[in-house]
């Protein structure tokens, strides 16, 4: 497979971990920020999209539509728009318009699984806004949005140092009355995930509150928490390092986390491995890690 154009634009790959030993990847997906730095303000012209985006829905290239991932991730969702339902040049009700039924079809036809992003970095402070402002109606907001469009919903709040964690507990209970957690994973819309630090040292106390609060598997309330990608040049061992810190936690900052309830994260770069060679890729260095990651305080073997 190759990657092109816009997919290959700020994507990561997602290997997933279990809390079963020797289990083979359950979540192996991609962030999407098409070909506008993340902002989906124009409609795709699907015949170009097709293009940029088959080899993520075809890996061989060959019109077998083997995908190469199961879940791609829009990103990013303004929280100020959706909270506000705000319809603009570039937005619907607070979705930005490239982020259509079209764009969603295009991969789920194949059988990948379409979630969308609200925040990221660039949008930290219009988070804190909404959830200052009326994080209720935020999530009942993403709630409608995710099942008007079939999509599950992504929360990247990364306010390391101060986050509003009565507004997000607001915004997440909001969510869950409209749509409740499916442990099955059938329902695509009620799939809600968090993104956290490569390891527990950043956004800390997002990870404490998310751990303890959402990510308990005898009460879950969030589907997994993504370990964000470090920077791009980081080895495999130290983003390991990060995930393996999510798992033991820090004592006295971060419980320790079930390795069923998290992601970890890679870069994607078009023409290098990452991206069109699996058995030479960072993924596949990552994988035995993955897959044998153990319980160490939360979670359980079978």
């Amino acid at each position: 497979m190759i990657c092109t154009g816009s997919a290959a634009l700020l994507l990561l790959v997602l290997p997933g971990a279990t809390a079963n030993a020797q289990t083979q990847m359950q979540i192996y997906g991609a962030w999407h920020c098409y070909s506008d730095a993340c902002s989906w303000a124009s409609v795709p012209n699907m015949t170009t999209f097709d293009t940029d985006n088959r080899w993520l829905i075809d890996r061989n290239m060959n019109g077998t539509y083997q995908p190469s991932v199961n879940v791609v991730v829009l990103s990013f969702v303004d929280p100020v728009k959706l909270m506000n339902l705000t319809t603009d040049s570039g937005d619907s009700n607070g979705i930005p318009i490239g982020m259509n039924t079209a764009v969603i079809n295009y991969f789920q036809s194949r059988g990948v699984r379409v979630m969308m992003s609200i925040g990221g970095a660039s949008f930290r402070k219009n988070w804190d806004k909404a959830l200052s402002s009326n994080p209720t109606q935020l999530g009942i907001n993403a709630a409608n949005a995710a099942k008007q469009f079939n999509v599950g919903m992504e929360i990247d709040y990364e306010n390391s140092s101060s986050p509003n964690l009565t507004g997000l507990q607001q915004f997440v209970s909001a969510y869950r009355s409209q749509i409740a957690y499916d442990a099955t994973g059938s329902n695509y819309a009620a799939r809600l995930t968090i993104d956290l630090g490569d390891g527990d040292t950043y956004l800390t106390k997002l990870a404490n509150y998310a751990v303890t609060n959402w990510l308990k598997t005898n009460a879950p309330v969030l589907d997994y928490a993504n370990a964000m990608v470090a920077g791009q040049k980081t080895g495999v061992a130290t983003l390991e390092t990060g995930w393996d810190q999510h798992v033991t936690g820090i004592s006295g900052s971060v419980p320790p986390m079930a390795p069923a309830k998290l992601t970890g994260s890679l870069w994607l770069v078009g023409g290098q491995p990452n991206c069109d060679n699996f058995s030479n890729s960072d993924q596949n260095t990552a994988a035995s890690f993955v897959e044998n990651l153990a319980p160490a305080g939360a979670g359980s073997t079978t």
